[in-house]
């Protein structure tokens, strides 16, 4: 719980960003209704563009106000040829829901709408599980291992809600946000895991190898981006009080390799196993980038 002191501050932070949700949202659930109803491939492409730059604005209008109220220095290191009209995948480590406003921060406007993956349950949020569906934003039902068990025809559920959505982001620009760890960060977790790495759990490579093998041939360039709270992890609540002064941005943009675009992750064995040993180097090289972040220097960008 705040401090008595930041509990004003924090109420007035986050009731001016509901304000902004609520404005534009409602523009946004009249274009979506209307997109709905409306089966016209070039009116539907139209509309599209149409909600996704309401989105826009509305990061825009939070981002200001989270900037001028909370006082966070966000520096971004990297990401230069990115482009607005372009295609990409959008890797991340994940430590804190802040990093989904530091991610809308650093790229608004510069790359397409981030799109992540959200769980089913997500849809029935207030105002905002209706905004992601009007978004595009894809919904998955996570199934246990022993659920699998009990109901095998349950599997393959996920890779049929990845395909559908990448199938309908070959349309228009798109950015598929991925956090690799699944979840976020924790020491508890990280001793869960018995993770190999310091500053990271270990990666789940299923989710990015369905994507590129949908639509690698589409994609421009695998962004790899590194968040460092150099004062440690920290909360929306801690963030809304002002007390998130800096935040590091690492951006890497790599090109994405050949082998990947059309492999199938599922079904053919050889390449998982190649696929998983990218992505593991990939971490390796974010937790050393991350150690060296921390330590308040700068690397370069390194392709694993």
């Amino acid at each position: 719980m705040p401090p008595l002191s930041s509990i004003p501050r924090v109420a007035f932070a986050f009731t001016l960003i509901l304000l902004n949700t609520t404005l534009h949202c409602i523009p946004l659930f009249a274009l979506a209704i209307v997109k709905l109803l409306l089966p016209i491939p070039g009116v539907r492409r139209a509309l599209s563009l149409a909600i996704a730059a309401i989105g826009e604005s509305w990061i825009a209008v939070n981002s200001a106000l989270i900037a001028s109220l909370a006082g966070t220095r966000i520096r971004v290191e990297g990401g230069e040829g990115l482009r607005h009209g372009g295609w990409y995948l959008v890797l991340c480590n994940h430590q804190s829901w802040v990093d989904i406003p530091v991610l809308q921060k650093a790229f608004n406007r510069r790359i397409p709408l981030l799109r992540f993956f959200l769980k089913s349950e997500l849809v029935w949020v207030p105002i905002l599980g209706l905004a992601w569906w009007a978004l595009d934003f894809p919904f998955m039902k996570r199934y246990s291992r022993a659920l699998l068990e009990k109901r095998p025809e349950l599997r393959g559920k996920d890779t049929e809600a990845t395909r559908r959505a990448c199938a309908k982001y070959r349309q228009l620009p798109v950015s598929v946000m991925n956090f690799v760890e699944g979840t976020r960060f924790t020491p508890a977790k990280h001793d869960q895991q018995a993770s190999p790495y310091t500053h990271l759990l270990k990666p789940r490579a299923g989710g990015i190898g369905l994507v590129l093998g949908a639509m690698g041939d589409m994609l421009e360039a695998i962004v790899d981006v590194t968040i460092v709270y150099p004062n440690g992890q920290p909360s929306v609540v801690d963030l809304m009080a002002g007390r998130v002064r800096e935040v590091v941005v690492h951006v890497d943009v790599q090109p994405v390799p050949a082998e990947f675009v059309g492999a199938d992750y599922e079904n053919d064995e050889a390449f998982r196993e190649r696929f998983q040993a990218w992505v593991n180097a990939l971490w390796a090289a974010k937790d050393a980038r991350i150690a060296a972040l921390q330590s308040g220097g700068t690397v370069s960008a390194s392709a694993p």
